[in-house]
């Protein structure tokens, strides 16, 4: 959105775009920069507090030696690469099955229960839905499987990773397809389909060969965020991935909280090591993107206007609705653990009923949830303010973002956490600032702060400016402009932001883990700790609070403004 400004206002608004972007580099850049160089320090020997003097590579042989180094490296990497290239091609075809008209569903906010569930209720509700004892053998025992019994199957936290490439999938596909979903308003899909079927394509080759290129384009940059996450997400990997051992980022975890501290070294080497396998993954990607597209090039060139895509495209939608559909058994199930008394195997549903697990808030989750709630309310008040801050001051600039900025955006979500929290911690020690709760929200703001920024961007830009300049003319000055004309137009999409940052500081594990101290106890901490083990009535409580919390409020961001529509359009009735 662009306004015709006075030479004043204009020079306001550079000065306040330099003021927020002057905020964000020393409360958001500083601290990854500060993270990764405290934990690059330890990583060659040099952390003093436990007598690391001088420069020493003895950290790496440390870490070469560690049992299981080889095989966690590799698993990080097959775990990673194979949920980020299956979640795209999921991802893809979905997209297609649903804009060609062939899916039921209309409307992206039907995924905004799996969006807005934190990674580690809905790997919880997986583990509960594909455990041998879980509810889908439940639902085929013993009448169509014989067992009476669990069966002896590794299908949770299973040597090859394939539970928790699953849970990758299952989480990164409703994302990909809203980036999807939203990058395609930026094309003109409809006018080159037509003209593809005007040439004689088949709907699918049309799609494959005109859009997806296009598309791809528009998304790279969240594919390469799922796939840094991929590669070093913990919380996930905790509940479903191997145990024996771990991906690298989970034995990193164990390593910088072990009882013996000589291992922070080769746990800051492995933290080093794996912010350079992402480093490295990523750039092997653009290599592979360099070669598809040649590849997919001579494809289209050598024509062919038959079926070719369109099997697959129905088959992708088809799987895309049964990867939503699990995502949904895993939430159902939840609730269900949270209210059952006796359930024994191979019951299809609880004996007998009970909300006893609900009934003493005292024991622990109150407590819990109301940490979580202050946090998050929190860290995504500060993150909006910035975030708004950031696009008023490009509006009243006249000034469009730089691919810098667009990286200083993107920077947190790049960076693996578990490379630089150690680190942040070491560096918030160094000034003073103690393990708690203020260091958890500051924590919480660097992961918001990118997907408030992403949410409310298009948005904010799309506003039609004919309305700001005619508020101008009747001389409404920029504060007025902003604070009764903005804001009010833009209450929907500024609430969805804020429902997006909600969820995603619930969803917080490391940053609460390394910045908390042990001090700070979210539902998210809970609910990991007990998913190893625990009365799975007690972690299904946690885990329903953890993806109700960020629904409400997804629920509250789509409830308000229509309520506020309806009371306008009654008000302006005759």
């Amino acid at each position: 959105m662009g306004e015709t400004l006075h030479p004043m206002t204009a020079r306001e608004g550079r000065a306040l775009r330099s003021a927020v972007l002057g905020g964000a580099l020393l409360g958001l850049v500083l601290p990854i920069l500060a993270g990764l160089w405290q934990t690059g320090r330890a990583a060659f020997g040099l952390l003093p507090a436990i007598g690391g003097e001088a420069l020493s590579l003895a950290p790496w042989q440390m870490l070469l030696d560690l049992p299981g180094f080889a095989t966690s490296l590799l698993l990080t990497l097959w775990t990673g690469f194979a949920a980020t290239l299956l979640s795209l091609v999921l991802a893809f075809a979905f997209a297609a099955f649903l804009w060609l008209g062939r899916g039921g569903l209309s409307r992206p906010g039907l995924i905004a229960p799996l969006l807005a569930t934190p990674h580690a209720a809905l790997a919880i509700g997986l583990a509960f839905l594909i455990a041998p004892s879980g509810w889908i053998a439940r639902l085929f025992s013993p009448w169509a499987t014989g067992w009476t019994l669990p069966p002896d199957i590794a299908t949770v936290q299973d040597g090859a990773g394939l539970a928790l490439i699953l849970g990758l999938t299952v989480k990164e596909v409703p994302f990909l397809l809203l980036v999807m979903l939203s990058a395609l308003g930026q094309l003109p899909v409809r006018a080159e389909l037509a003209a593809a079927r005007a040439l004689g394509y088949a709907p699918g080759i049309a799609w494959a060969k005109v859009i997806a290129p296009q598309l791809y384009a528009l998304i790279r940059l969240p594919v390469f965020v799922v796939l840094s996450f991929s590669l070093s997400v913990v919380d996930m990997a905790i509940i479903l991935g191997p145990s024996n051992p771990p991906t690298l980022a989970v034995a990193m975890t164990r390593w910088f909280f072990a009882a013996d501290v000589a291992r922070l070294l080769p746990a800051s080497a492995a933290a080093v090591l794996l912010a350079a396998v992402v480093a490295a993954a990523i750039g092997l990607w653009i290599g592979a993107e360099c070669v598809a597209g040649k590849l997919i090039c001579a494809w289209i060139r050598r024509g062919g206007r038959g079926l070719g895509a369109s099997p697959g495209v129905m088959l992708g939608g088809l799987i895309g609705r049964f990867l939503l559909g699990l995502g949904a058994a895993a939430l159902a199930v939840l609730l269900l653990w949270s209210v059952a008394w006796r359930w024994p195997f191979p019951a299809a549903l609880p004996e007998s009923w009970s909300l006893l697990a609900w009934a003493r808030p005292g024991a622990g989750w109150g407590a819990a949830a109301a940490e979580t709630a202050l946090v998050g309310v929190a860290a995504t008040a500060l993150a909006l303010a910035l975030a708004i801050a950031w696009l008023e001051g490009e509006d009243r600039a006249g000034l469009g973002r730089a691919r810098w900025a667009e990286g200083l955006i993107y920077m947190p979500l790049l960076v693996p956490q578990v490379a630089f929290l150690y680190g942040l911690s070491v560096s918030f020690l160094t000034l003073g600032l103690a393990p708690g709760r203020l260091p958890v929200i500051w924590g919480h703001v660097l992961f918001v702060f990118p997907y408030v920024m992403i949410a409310l961007s298009d948005p904010w830009r799309a506003l039609d400016a004919r309305l700001v300049r005619a508020a101008a003319a009747l001389g409404a000055g920029p504060a007025r402009r902003f604070w009764a004309v903005k804001l009010p137009l833009l209450l929907g999409p500024i609430l969805t932001a804020a429902a997006i940052g909600f969820a995603v500081s619930v969803a917080q594990y490391l940053p609460t883990l390394f910045l908390g101290g042990g001090r700070v106890v979210t539902l998210t901490t809970e609910a990991v700790t007990l998913s190893s083990g625990s009365d799975r009535r007690i972690t299904g409580v946690y885990a329903v609070l953890q993806a109700a919390l960020p629904l409400t409020l997804y629920w509250l961001a789509i409830v308000l403004p229509a309520a506020r529509r309806r009371r306008m359009a009654g008000g302006a009735a005759p």
